[in-house]
């Protein structure tokens, strides 16, 4: 589009804005009728540990909700000379999962407890046995029996459980409103009928029918909506709280609000059957939309939807990108005492490219990059650990392949489950993620690991905020009838080019001896975590 062709879009609110809540960044993105993001801003925030719980302080999220915001208006005022009064629609996006509860007066009844959260494995174990239905310890009914199983004071006043985003909505529409991918990851979902599993929700009714809570657990939860549908609109107080100038018009349309993983399927066209997307992160998840269910109940194997309600197969790690941020910053601190400032980008990717030079098992070098508990492998605590032998080759290059392949190690585990038990077949892959902005290493680390193609689309920067934006354009721009997969396949991903790598075999050779050292060095893991704590706890370390 021409400038005098965006100034009219803009000023017309032919636009679309979608405001991502990640790990590590609120992104808000604004995109024009043909999807090209046209303005954006963004507030880097991290989690904490507090009591116990990782979470996020609420100030911060609503700092960051207003300055994500206030940047993109910003560059919108600098680059078109428009002060932003409105926009065609709205979405909200966020980390999945996590345990947010109200009281009957919108206040937390305790801070928000996020996916990165490995305290509810009492809670999922005895979930997965009632419901015979994998309830992994992220999900935020876990969250909310493990606070039942706990007495948790807070439990008899809980008026409203959501997740991040299902917050943020409600915020600033007043509708207590969830997409069906971010529901999937609150409560397990009906296929058929698009909505919460009523036999499910009679079964854990029943199951904590003793405890004489004043509530029904369906009456917590958010309403369900499918991509597409209208999930309220933007009140009064809902624009002043995102634009205090006060600048921003009442009564946009927004469409339901979505997790990460389902904007991460959308931004990268991966929401057809036999596709299959990878997000990488401080965590990594990796996502199969399912021809079939799948035979049996895997601990491994979350099973969520794609924002438009088709069964997916989600394959969660917790830890992905922290332990190599962490040694890269090291090397940048030595980079610095010699007297040398490297720009970050050509840090990250000299030491990436050097992993391409290592031996194809790294060397007979191991690492756990376990900042946090992993479900996938049975870890409670984070230790990142590094590990060698005398007989191990450790150079540069080596270390470098092995932090890497130590990345996917846990999701590898999970995804061997679809592949080889389930027999899911894959047609292809798409990537996306800060990994991936050094060409070609990081796809070559996920094809060897995954034994499979992988693209990287020229989208791929643009991330889970432009995923957003795309689903708030579909409610508003979609022809009638007309499907997710098919608006994103002709009208948005219609000319976009990708660049794909296959497989190399001694690539494939040397991650599959990794992982053989990485699985059997997990009961070293456990060992070497037990003991440290058990240091800790006797003042030792």
């Amino acid at each position: 589009m021409s400038q005098l062709d965006l100034k009219e879009a803009i000023t017309k609110g032919a636009t679309s804005l979608g405001i991502e809540f990640g790990s590590t960044r609120i992104k808000a993105v604004l995109i024009d009728e043909c999807f090209e993001t046209i303005a954006s801003g963004s507030y880097e925030w991290e989690n904490l540990l507090k009591d116990g719980y990782w979470t996020y302080n609420q100030e911060d999220i609503i700092t960051g909700l207003q300055t994500a915001y206030r940047e993109m208006k910003q560059d919108v005022e600098q680059k078109y000379g428009i002060t932003l009064r409105t926009v065609g629609s709205i979405g909200f996006s966020a980390m999945m999962h996590g345990y947010i509860a109200l009281d009957s007066a919108g206040e937390l009844l305790v801070p928000f407890r996020t996916w990165r959260n490995a305290t509810t494995g009492a809670a999922a174990r005895e979930l997965t046995e009632l419901l015979q239905f994998n309830i992994p310890e992220r999900w935020s009914i876990a969250h909310l029996y493990q606070a039942i199983l706990n007495e948790e004071v807070h439990v008899p006043q809980i008026d409203h459980l959501t997740t991040l985003a299902g917050y943020i909505h409600w915020l600033l529409t007043g509708n207590k409103a969830i997409g069906i991918g971010d529901a999937s990851g609150i409560f397990p979902i009906d296929e058929s009928t698009h909505n919460y599993h009523p036999s499910m929700i009679q079964q854990f009714d029943e199951q904590i029918a003793g405890k004489g809570y004043p509530w029904k657990v369906e009456d917590l939860l958010p309403k369900v909506y499918l991509a597409g549908e209208n999930a309220g609109e933007l009140t009064e107080a809902g624009a002043k709280l995102l634009d205090p100038s006060q600048d921003l018009q009442a009564g946009i349309p927004l469409c339901p609000p979505e997790g990460d993983a389902g904007t991460g399927m959308v931004a990268t066209n991966s929401v057809k059957k036999r596709t299959g997307n990878i997000s990488v992160g401080t965590s990594v998840f990796a996502m199969i939309v399912l021809e079939k269910e799948l035979s049996k109940v895997y601990p491994e194997i979350d099973m969520v939807t794609t924002p438009d309600g088709s069964p997916v197969g989600m394959v969660h790690a917790n830890n992905c990108s922290s332990d190599i941020n962490a040694w890269v910053g090291l090397f940048r601190e030595f980079s610095q005492a010699m007297g040398y400032e490297v720009d970050n980008a050509k840090l990250f990717s000299v030491l990436f490219n050097k992993a391409l030079e290592a031996d194809p098992d790294g060397g007979g070098l191991l690492s756990y990059g376990y900042y946090s508990g992993e479900n996938i492998t049975g870890l409670e605590k984070g230790r990142p650990l590094f590990v060698r032998s005398p007989e191990s080759n450790f150079n540069l290059a080596n270390f470098m392949r092995t932090h890497l392949f130590s990345a996917f190690g846990a999701l590898k585990l999970g995804m061997d489950i679809l592949t080889e038990e389930e027999n899911v077949a894959i047609d292809s892959i798409l990537a996306h993620g800060g990994l991936f902005k050094t060409p070609v290493v990081g796809q070559r680390i996920v094809a060897a690991a995954m034994n499979v193609p992988v693209a990287v689309m020229s989208t791929a920067g643009e991330g889970g905020a432009w995923g957003m934006a795309l689903l708030a354009s579909y409610m508003i721009n979609k022809d009638e009838e007309e499907s997710l997969d098919v608006f994103l396949e002709q009208k948005v991903f219609n000319d976009v080019e990708g660049v794909e790598v296959a497989p190399d075999a001694s690539d494939v050779k040397g991650f599959e001896a990794f992982i053989e050292r990485y699985r059997s060095g997990l009961t070293i893991e456990q060992s070497a975590v037990d003991h440290l704590v058990e240091d800790v706890q006797k003042d030792r370390f």
